[in-house]
């Protein structure tokens, strides 16, 4: 039950998330890892059987581990252990928790989303609930909420678009009928220039925490460029790149 172990488990799994927390300071990736890590074993829950039955009990014990966690219950796990410790030392919200974990109940169907309203709630109770939880667990206050969510949504946005082929391969719908990948890009770009409207209300302190949506902008970009535009990602020196100068300058 360690950070180490944690960090091991983002490297291998979850690597562009890995790499915005080397780019973040030392002192926050005691943080960080846990949060993402526990992200990811929630994410990949619904993928690891062909039974929609085992999947939902997967999901379910993660509700189990947030709920316990919370009332001072932990449960000797690798990534649970370090999650209770988060839960207990930075007071994070477990209604926000809850809503993550059970968002990904979508993955386990092959249902489409029902319309867009849908999708756009799948996409904030997951990427952007995870973005705020980073940033609570550096100390965000209350007032930051709204512009970091909307930083967390954009790039939620980016990496569904990103992971919509793979999704197709597996037999998903990922777009919901009358809603394609140009409008999802466009209303991220729209949420990303709202979360940069309102991004005074962040303090420099949080910016590690929105390190993890370095790429949402170009990738957003690429899709809404044309009709038939894919989020095919950055080249290897762009990426760097971009990280790097968002850690070094804080700005989103």
């Amino acid at each position: 039950m360690t950070v180490a172990a944690c960090a091991a488990l983002v490297e291998r799994g979850d690597p562009d998330r890995f790499l915005a927390v080397l780019a973040a300071p030392m002192h926050v990736r005691e943080q960080l890892f846990p949060l993402y890590a526990f992200n990811l074993e929630v994410a990949r829950a619904p993928w690891v059987t062909e039974e929609p039955l085992i999947a939902e009990m997967r999901l379910q014990w993660w509700r189990d581990v947030v709920e316990n966690a919370a009332s001072g219950a932990a449960r000797a796990h690798e990534v649970a252990g370090p999650l209770h410790e988060l839960i207990r030392d930075f007071g994070l919200p477990v209604a926000v928790l809850d809503k993550l974990i059970a968002a990904r109940r979508w993955d386990i169907h092959r249902e489409p989303h029902a319309d867009r309203a849908a999708l756009e709630a799948y996409l904030d109770d997951t990427g952007a609930g995870l973005m705020w939880l980073a940033a609570r667990a550096l100390g965000a206050p209350d007032a930051a909420e709204a512009p970091i969510r909307a930083y967390g949504w954009a790039a939620a946005a980016a990496a569904y678009l990103r992971a919509a082929p793979a999704l197709q391969a597996r037999g998903r719908q990922p777009l919901p009928d009358g809603m394609d990948a140009r409008a999802l890009a466009g209303e991220g770009l729209a949420r990303l220039a709202g979360a940069r409207a309102g991004r005074r209300a962040v303090p420099k302190p949080i910016a590690p925490a929105l390190l993890a949506g370095w790429q949402a902008e170009p990738i957003l970009r690429q899709v809404h460029s044309g009709p038939h535009a894919k989020a095919e990602g950055l080249s290897e020196f762009h990426r760097r790149g971009r990280l790097l100068w968002q850690g070094f300058t804080g700005r989103w």
